[in-house]
């Protein structure tokens, strides 16, 4: 059994092998960086073996015709949608990733370790119950919330998705659950143009979609206020059993898709917030899995920094947040306005 200090990790050679396409950003050489950056800290960790997902847990979040529609590109090259496409062994890596992914958050659930990370790919959290998008073929972190539901029994499950592209796939899957929390900074306006304050939830779901659209620009100092004033006290409130972080990276400064400033150690400062909120509510729980990220110098960076935060708890990224600027304070007004319902919010105003 793993020391339950040391943060749980998953990597595999064979995330290599799914290839979208020349110059495409998602790209082997993604994980590769990734594996390279980290390369110093894994003796602080522990390696779990990647493994597939069964049908059973692809089933859990996607329809039986996407499931056939992964077994119909086994083998073969093409293109699911203009910005997804799969090359012979893309079903496989998919399987692995959201096998992965799944794997992790039942051992951390089981008390294991405290925390994990996914260190896998395509991506996951655009892929919507019957379509493949976004570069993303099956949802990895929703497959693993729902493992958690079916085969650990716990019943409040948050989910954080920081990357700079909202998680249509994700909030979908669960919009009309009171039990599962989707929270989420993003772009906005952007691809893939959801996540909108309105965007709330549905039916016994209702209020249980928080999302935080940003304009582009944003940086460490938004970024800050908003995990400071709207995140972490909607964590806090809701008090999950565990708490999962689709992880992507591409809100980077140097990312080339995204439009947003956040430093390396802005995105240490939020994993460090997630942390603690996880060793309050929650037993420490926390599972995160590699989401976006296209600038392979800044994405490795970005995720040996996360990883020295989880598998250190002394661990304290260099300063503060910076001073909250003026567009800071009127976006999150128009937060706390939106989302009115969370006592935190109504007794900030």
């Amino acid at each position: 059994m793993a020391d339950a200090g040391s943060p749980l990790v998953t990597r595999d050679a064979r995330f290599r092998e799914h290839v979208a396409g020349r110059s495409h950003p998602e790209r082997p050489e993604r994980i590769e960086a990734v594996d390279r950056a980290v390369a110093p800290l894994l003796h602080r960790a522990s390696e779990v073996p990647a493994r597939l997902a069964t049908d059973e847990e692809i089933l859990a979040v996607h329809d039986r015709a996407h499931l056939e529609r992964l077994r119909s590109i086994e083998g073969r090259s093409g293109q699911l949608d203009p910005d997804t496409y799969h090359s012979p062994r893309s079903a496989e890596v998919a399987r692995l990733a959201g096998g992965s992914a799944v794997e992790l958050a039942l051992r951390v659930a089981r008390g294991e370790s405290r925390s994990a990370f996914a260190l896998l790919r395509p991506p996951g959290h655009h892929a919507e119950t019957s379509r493949a998008m976004g570069f993303c073929l099956i949802n990895h972190i929703a497959m693993a919330a729902r493992a958690l539901q079916t085969s650990c029994g716990l019943e409040r499950i948050a989910i954080l998705d920081w990357d700079v592209h909202h998680g249509n796939g994700t909030q979908r899957t669960f919009e009309a659950e009171r039990d599962v929390l989707f929270l989420s900074l993003h772009q906005y306006p952007f691809y893939p143009g959801t996540g909108g304050l309105g965007e709330q939830g549905n039916g016994a779901g209702k209020g249980s979609t928080l999302n935080l659209p940003m304009p582009a620009g944003c940086g460490d100092a938004e970024y800050g206020l908003a995990f400071e004033d709207i995140v972490v006290p909607a964590l806090l409130e809701f008090r999950p059993q565990m708490l999962l972080v689709s992880a992507g990276f591409d809100a980077h400064a140097r990312d080339p898709l995204g439009g947003m400033r956040v430093s390396t150690d802005g995105f240490a400062r939020m994993a460090a917030s997630v942390r603690a909120v996880a060793d309050e509510v929650c037993d420490g729980r926390l599972m995160l899995a590699l989401e976006g990220g296209y600038d392979l110098e800044a994405l490795g960076e970005t995720v040996a920094a996360v990883l020295d935060v989880l598998a250190d708890p002394t661990c304290r990224p260099g300063g503060r947040w910076p001073a909250p600027t003026d567009e800071g304070r009127e976006l999150v007004e128009l937060y706390r306005e939106a989302h009115s319902h969370w006592s935190f919010a109504r007794a900030a105003r």
